[in-house]
């Protein structure tokens, strides 16, 4: 008769991500894992042949935590200031997850970080065409600006080399935030690339 496996595969999968928060990816191994679980390593291999196969189950569940932490974003009062907060939150508090999905991943893992701008336009997208009256080409773009600014808050953050304070990355999102939106509705086919870009700077400069 074959042992009990005392360990689900979700258990192994978690104790995983809870190796990649303290050590980071590249500290991911066998054992380990099993020290976390206080196990030897054979529970690890009952569920998976190798280790790539546990890093990519580990990356799919740090875009699992991470696309929850877009959702509970989305219950702010302001959705979009709420979802950039929450990026910035994720990223000092987990940084080591946000590293593994947006400055790297295992080989063969499915994302990236143009893949999660998509989870995120097709989350927010409704709220912001109906807080500010766009269509959803519109939102999307909106949302893909913004969303470069947190991306890079994020990227200085996990890199140890940000500036600014939380208080100073939300009042630079409001500022971006409310130029685009400006921008926007003022200036027709901006969204589309369809306008005299030349045009616009000359009278602008003007004023």
């Amino acid at each position: 008769m074959p042992p009990k496996v005392k360990f689900t595969k979700d258990e192994i999968i978690g104790a995983a991500v809870g190796v990649v928060r303290k050590k980071g990816f590249t500290g991911l191994t066998a054992r380990e894992v099993a020290g976390v679980l206080q196990t030897s390593t054979r529970p690890i291999f009952t569920y998976y042949d190798t280790m790539d196969q546990l890093k990519r189950d580990v990356f799919e569940a740090a875009k699992e935590i991470h696309k929850n932490r877009i959702k509970q974003g989305l219950k702010h009062k302001v959705p979009f200031l709420g979802v950039g907060l929450q990026y910035i939150a994720f990223a000092r508090e987990d940084p080591e997850l946000c590293r593994l999905l947006f400055l790297t991943k295992p080989d063969g893992a499915v994302g990236s970080a143009g893949d999660a701008l998509e989870m995120a336009q097709e989350l927010v997208r409704e709220s912001l065409m109906r807080i500010y009256n766009i269509d959803g080409y519109t939102a999307d773009c909106y949302f893909r600006d913004l969303w470069l600014v947190v991306f890079s808050f994020t990227t200085l953050i996990v890199t140890g080399d940000c500036p600014y304070s939380d208080e100073e990355m939300s009042a630079i999102l409001s500022e971006v935030s409310l130029s685009v939106c400006k921008a926007y509705k003022e200036i027709p086919g901006l969204a589309r690339g369809d306008y005299d870009k030349d045009a616009i700077f000359r009278e602008l400069v003007k004023k």
